[in-house]
């Protein structure tokens, strides 16, 4: 079992659509997937078309141990993926983590004990809290999205911080970078994806994801992009990330 997190501090840069379709194409690869949704804003849980408002458990329960992690995981429409929902109550557990020894490990120990899955998918909220702290403390591998415009490197250097930080503790998830939102009519779309694979070399993903309406369309539609339009670019693109993780 591989566990994936999917991190960036920054909003706005593609993390959530990166991990519901992801998670949808490793699915779809015949893979059983398991996307835990450790974001109070439960954006992957409503993207996925479930009511993040009327759930009898979600990620709360576990993070504050009133719950088993496989209590709470539901099928999603999109056969061999399941999701552990949450919603906003998981600021409680994030609030009440802080003052807790050893809070950095309570994922990581709740996932451990999962059986049957090919992968755990990890989205994160955009910030650098309790949670992605959580998420990637448990995590084997992190993507970190990456929106191509001029001040994409300098949003990168706190994630980059926390994770040299968690290395030295022992904590050393494999570091994977990539390109979202690019717009190859920009020029400053080529400048950027040159600067950012110069730095970061080979951890960059092949694939990039392009700037595609369809992709901001399907969350609306409760729809992961291989459902709502599974012959757009967006989708295309994310078939071929999933290709390249599973390679």
């Amino acid at each position: 079992m591989e566990v994936i997190a999917v991190a960036n501090q920054k909003g706005g840069c593609g993390k959530t659509t990166t991990t519901v379709n992801l998670a949808a194409y490793l699915a779809l690869r015949g893979s059983h997937v398991l996307l835990i949704d450790l974001d109070p804003q439960g954006s992957s849980t409503t993207h996925l078309g479930i009511d993040k408002d009327n759930l009898p458990k979600n990620m709360n329960e576990v993070m504050m141990e009133r719950a088993k992690l496989e209590d709470i995981i539901i099928p999603t429409t999109v056969n061999g993926l399941e999701i552990a929902p949450t919603n906003n109550d998981l600021v409680e557990a994030d609030a009440v983590l802080t003052s807790k020894v050893g809070r950095e490990k309570r994922l990581k120990k709740k996932v451990q004990g999962l059986n049957g899955y090919d992968y755990v998918i990890i989205d994160t909220p955009p910030a650098l809290g309790n949670m992605t702290l959580n998420a990637l403390v448990a995590s084997d591998k992190v993507i970190v999205p990456i929106q191509v415009e001029f001040f994409a490197v300098e949003g990168l250097k706190t994630l980059i911080r926390m994770l040299d930080e968690l290395d030295e503790l022992g904590y050393q998830p494999k570091r994977r970078y990539l390109l979202t939102m690019c717009d190859n009519r920009r020029k400053i779309t080529e400048e950027v994806s040159t600067k950012i694979r110069g730095l970061l070399g080979d951890a960059v993903f092949k694939v990039v994801i392009p700037e595609n309406v369809r992709l901001v369309e399907a969350p609306a539609q409760g729809q992961p992009i291989c459902l709502y339009d599974p012959f757009c670019s967006g989708a295309l693109s994310y078939k071929d990330l999933a290709d390249e993780v599973a390679a």
